[in-house]
């Protein structure tokens, strides 16, 4: 169990835990685990413990995404589980905020504070019917990947006068939603507000979020990314932004982290820079836990199972 999970698990009758620090190697007398949890492992820890576990069975990642823990080199036979559904409540209020911060001008409200100016272009009277994205009332918002965490976003944007399209592998409505597949996407995008990106990290989405898909997008539109950050193609996004033909970006996530200060994204006001800060508190992983220990313990097919 790692140190970096807070809460307790209860454990099968027979079974013992044995903490680590996932920052640092594996103690030696924990080289017999069957079951490792992952929360907040580097990857080079991963690729070490993939090694040194030989007896290994199970690695419970509690991250919504395991493409580190699929990199990592473990054995065709250790099955392995994500946090699905632990990070769904975080992950949509940091979005929600990233929206409305891109919505409301927030990151200009802080620079212009910063500078000690009264920016009276942000205040004062505006217009109503304005062609920027100024409100989510009667906004169209498309989240492309449409799980868990969007099924708990949605309703939140709904609140605030959203209408919100999903887009995921297969079509249908979810959490009263209509969802569409990415054939779509060309003939959606151009009437979309915002653009969200909800996506894991495959080789099928890798820059998903491309030149393509952004000239698709209006001018006036807005890209927030919250799955990973191998899903957009930065450049591209940062050349869209610097040009006009997309008016804002708030990343949570991207293609290397920590983003090295090097990056021109750090430089540009209109994007707004999230340190990877939507989950990172997965809620009630311990009881979590303790239900799948016990599934697995019996014997049966556990729950998040990835492949």
């Amino acid at each position: 169990m790692p140190t970096t999970l807070e809460e307790p698990v209860d454990l099968p009758a027979g079974w013992r835990s044995v903490p680590y620090d996932p920052a640092l190697p594996l103690p030696a007398f924990a080289s017999d685990a069957e079951v490792l949890v992952v929360w907040g492992n580097r990857r080079a820890s991963l690729a070490e413990a993939a090694e040194r576990l030989t007896s290994l069975r199970w690695v419970a990642c509690l991250a919504a995404g395991t493409d580190a823990v699929e990199e990592a080199g473990f054995p065709a036979h250790v099955q392995v589980t994500s946090g699905r559904g632990l990070h769904d409540g975080p992950v949509a209020e940091h979005t929600l905020a990233l929206v409305l911060a891109c919505a409301r001008r927030v990151p200009d409200m802080v620079r212009s504070q910063d500078e000690r100016r009264w920016a009276s272009e942000l205040g004062g009277v505006q217009k109503v019917h304005d062609t920027a994205f100024r409100t989510l009332a009667g906004a169209h918002v498309v989240v492309w990947g449409f799980g868990s965490i969007a099924a708990r976003l949605a309703p939140l944007l709904g609140a605030l006068g959203a209408r919100v399209t999903g887009v995921a592998r297969s079509a249908g409505e979810r959490a009263g939603v209509p969802v569409v597949t990415p054939d779509a996407l060309p003939d959606l995008l151009p009437g979309a507000d915002v653009l969200i990106g909800i996506l894991p990290a495959t080789a099928a989405t890798r820059h998903a979020i491309g030149r393509t898909m952004l000239a698709a997008l209006p001018s006036h539109a807005v890209v927030v990314n919250v799955g990973r950050g191998s899903t957009l193609d930065e450049d591209a996004l940062l050349d869209a932004v610097r040009t006009r033909r997309l008016a804002a970006a708030a990343l949570d996530v991207f293609d290397r982290e920590p983003l090295p200060a090097s990056s021109p994204l750090w430089a540009e006001p209109r994007v707004l820079v999230s340190p990877h800060a939507a989950g990172g508190r997965p809620q009630h992983a311990g009881a979590f836990l303790t239900a799948a220990l016990r599934t697995y313990d019996a014997g049966e097919e556990l729950p998040n199972l990835v492949g």
